[in-house]
């Protein structure tokens, strides 16, 4: 970085997260700072903030903390991915147990914690989500994942239905914790919805002053209660007294 060039914030996130909303108000609040973004493997995000790559991160918890400073933000409702002809199709909402004789499939990047895999086990892990959803398209199997997957990686050939009882997906913000930066705070505070005046978080620059506007000074009071009467000039054709 040059003399005199801006530092960036730089901000990573998982899929189906959308920061829009907080880059907005950053874009607000400090227009001076620029905001980079990059989307990042939920895998790959808590070693890029380790390594430095970013400032901070959205990340799907559960996570490994060591190092960082989290703050957990909302839970997603997770949902099974289905072909719009599939069965499922039909109702509202379904059941792990409605998924028992179907085949599931379980990507590598899968950030649900499953104490038990509902349905089948496939006969692939695919290594991603998005390949895992065009097996689903080839009718290979059913997927679950958290709601904001289903709809990142939409297709006119599918659909999906929220899973009762199924582990949800979490979303968190994190951030190294030894580069708790100004910057670092200004987000903490825009993603918990501070205002600009918050006494929590950095103060904001205060605004120059005005030059001072002069006021009429007003008598003062005697101790008797009566404001004192300013002496009389003496001009031409006063009498002497």
């Amino acid at each position: 970085m040059t003399d005199g060039e801006t530092k960036a914030f730089r901000l990573a996130y998982v899929p189906g997260v959308t920061p829009a909303k907080w880059v907005n108000i950053w874009s607000e609040r400090l227009p001076d700072v620029p905001i980079t973004l990059a989307t990042v493997p939920a895998a790959e995000v808590v070693g890029l903030l380790r390594d430095g790559g970013a400032d901070a991160g959205f990340v799907r918890l559960p996570v490994d903390r060591d190092g960082l400073s989290v703050i957990p933000l909302y839970v997603e409702t997770t949902v099974v991915v289905v072909p719009k002809d599939h069965a499922v199709a039909a109702a509202d909402e379904v059941t792990i147990a409605d998924l028992a004789d179907d085949e599931v499939l379980h990507p590598l990047d899968d950030t649900i914690e499953w104490t038990v895999r509902p349905g089948q086990p496939a006969f692939t892990r695919p290594a991603t989500t998005a390949e895992a959803i065009e097996l689903v398209a080839a009718g290979a199997g059913l997927l679950l994942v958290p709601q904001s997957l289903a709809r990142l990686y939409h297709r006119r050939d599918l659909t999906y239905r929220p899973v009762l009882e199924a582990p949800q997906s979490q979303v968190a913000l994190a951030w190294p914790t030894d580069a708790t930066t100004d910057l670092v705070e200004d987000f903490i505070g825009i993603v918990r919805g501070r205002t600009v005046n918050s006494s929590r978080g950095r103060t904001p620059a205060a605004p120059a002053e005005k030059p001072a506007q002069r006021q009429a000074q007003k008598p003062a009071k005697t101790g008797s209660g009566r404001r004192a009467v300013p002496a009389r000039r003496k001009g031409k054709g006063s009498r002497p007294r």
